[in-house]
């Protein structure tokens, strides 16, 4: 069957009316947690894990999927009007879509975010759709010790491409790691770092360290250093309308941060942040109105928002295709996986060809309800901003632990959320970046487990890890990643003393 067939049967999944009613639930649900500050994909993907205990796969996953579609929606509206990115992804966004909202332009900075997310979404999910496949066709001939290799690179990029610090970012995916190995070995049964408790035999539940990192994490957080009065928000005037000049300046900074975007989503760069840059950077290099930026310049919204829908969708094809998650939320989705017992990778699409190929036709689908959802309802979506943050974090706080608690119906596991709430806050406060922590704890594991494969299958030699073809290939690029920044800064502080 062609990719085209297939997904031609994947719509007639995603259509019936059980998968298009969470894929309406999953769109409402990103766009809320879109706009409202603080409170990203993954996180809300995180707190309705346990749905997977009662929903059937397809339909979770397609609510996950509009999830994380309509967050890049939704955290453009907060950017624009408020200053307050909703979420990382849009954090360029504001630069140029508050101002243009401070200059009574914000209806034409909101409808070009959202009819660029929709083209970039809707092309880049159109490539997922012939490129994943092949992917994973390419993969089936991948060996153990290149999984163990392509692994390093992902914790590596990670961990050193993340917040502001490499040492911040190692020292965050190390940690990650730890918690990983705790519990019985995978092979050996061996028990490791459960310091005599019984209850971590089996090991700290996934689920619990993601929703306490980033629900609890961020709800002591804000607690901590925010006020408790509401935001301040830049009236709206007008409808969400492009005018024919602003369709003229947008659809080539569209196109252009869709290029950008959809690539840096396959490789392992940890998020949006880099992507939604370097098509900001892009676009003030090559516009005839470089004297707008700082001011309103509405190439600096469309290219950024375009890049960063492409990237969520570029993000899916190395978790579909082998199983890897390049950023937090394709993380957590990864875990939604395999609480269903389906492990995303090279056989996916033969295993399992009716969910992959379901999942893929719903982003179609959700694509298109979220611009009918966010250009005609901005207002109503602006509303939710009014819901005091107390209210808003506590009610955060009651779900992850409930959360927590069913995951096993063990008090344990509510020390484990309280604890890992106590290492998300901390690492807030100090700006490490939890993404590589993400990685470390669901791709550690999975490393492990290929690299024990390669040295059984070559009865212990060493240089079976780095005796093929694709693996050269991939440690080469990990020293680039481990050496490039330090060259880049050494050269960096030579400019400066001279």
């Amino acid at each position: 069957m062609s990719n085209v067939e297939s997904l031609l049967h994947g719509f007639a999944g995603a259509l019936t009316l059980t998968n298009l009613g969470f894929g309406i639930i999953g769109t409402i649900l990103g766009t809320l947690v879109g706009v409202l500050p603080g409170i990203g994909p993954a996180l809300a993907i995180a707190l309705l894990l346990p749905i997977t205990y009662t929903v059937s796969p397809a339909a979770a996953l397609i609510m996950f999927a509009a999830i994380y579609y309509g967050a890049m929606y939704g955290g453009s509206t907060t950017s624009i009007l408020l200053n307050t990115p909703g979420e990382s992804g849009s954090v360029i966004t504001a630069l140029e879509g508050h101002q243009m909202a401070k200059r009574g332009r914000a209806g034409a900075a909101l409808a070009t975010a959202a009819i660029g997310s929709f083209i970039a979404g809707t092309i880049a999910t159109g490539i997922l759709a012939f490129a994943a496949p092949s992917l994973a066709g390419w993969a089936i001939r991948v060996t153990a010790a290149d999984y163990f290799a392509l692994m390093l690179v992902a914790f590596t990029t990670v961990g050193t491409l993340l917040g502001n610090s490499m040492l911040r970012g190692m020292a965050s995916l190390g940690v990650g790691l730890a918690i990983g190995l705790v519990g019985s070995d995978l092979q050996s049964g061996a028990v490791r770092l459960t310091f005599g408790n019984l209850h971590a035999i089996d090991g700290i539940e996934t689920v619990t360290v993601i929703v306490s990192l980033f629900a609890l994490g961020e709800a002591l957080y804000i607690a901590g250093r925010a006020k408790a009065t509401g935001w301040s928000i830049v009236p709206m005037k007008g409808k969400a309308l492009m005018t024919r000049e602003d369709l003229k300046r947008s659809w080539k900074p569209w196109l252009r941060g869709t290029a950008i975007g959809f690539p840096l989503g396959i490789v392992p760069a940890g998020g949006s942040e880099v992507p939604t840059f370097l098509s900001y950077a892009t676009e003030k290099a090559l516009s005839k109105h470089k004297d707008e930026f700082g001011k309103g310049a509405i190439e600096g919204v469309a290219g950024p928002e375009a890049a960063n829908n492409a990237n969520a969708a570029g993000a899916l094809v190395p978790l579909l295709a082998l199983g890897l998650p390049t950023s937090a939320t394709a993380a957590v989705v990864l875990v939604a996986f395999q609480t269903y017992n389906i492990q995303p990778g090279p056989f996916l699409f033969v295993t399992n060809p009716d969910i992959v190929w379901t999942l893929i036709a719903s982003l179609f689908v959700g694509n298109t309800l979220l611009l009918l959802l966010n250009l005609p309802f901005v207002r109503v979506w602006v509303q939710l901003l009014k819901i005091p943050r107390p209210y808003l974090f506590s009610g955060i706080t009651c779900f992850a632990l409930m959360g927590a608690y069913v995951a096993n119906n063990a008090i344990f596991d509510l020390w484990i959320a309280l604890g890992v709430g106590v290492i998300g806050f901390v690492f807030r406060r100090f700006g490490v970046p939890i993404t590589p922590l993400i990685i470390g704890l669901i791709l550690g594991p999975m490393a492990e487990l290929q690299m024990r494969r390669a040295l059984q299958i070559s009865f212990g030699d060493i240089s079976a890890l780095y005796a093929t073809s694709i693996s050269k290939i991939l440690y080469l690029a990990l020293f680039a990643v481990i050496i490039g920044p330090l060259v880049w800064n050494f050269k960096k502080k030579l400019a400066l003393n001279k």
